[in-house]
């Protein structure tokens, strides 16, 4: 698990159960993306939360989790200057 801090101590990741984050402060949790399938039966990963792009077609649901949580590994847990 990354967890990045920023200089004012707030601190993003992507959720898992490996850290009790409550122990680290208040926690507020929001959405980063949206995993669905299409009318087809295609996944689809949609980063709109985090002004992503929307990811997919992919044939299996673990393959559009497994893309979501690269670009947010890639894009949104990166130190910025606008933390």
């Amino acid at each position: 698990m990354h967890i990045l801090i920023d200089a004012q101590g707030n601190i993003r990741c992507l959720y898992s159960e490996t850290v009790e984050l409550a122990q680290l402060g208040r926690v507020m949790i929001s959405r980063g993306s949206y995993v669905e399938p299409d009318a087809k039966g295609d996944w689809h990963a949609d980063l709109s939360p985090v002004d992503g792009p929307k990811l997919g077609p992919f044939g299996r649901r673990s393959e559009a989790l497994s893309a979501e949580s690269r670009w947010l590994g890639d894009h949104w847990l990166v130190p910025t200057a606008a933390m």
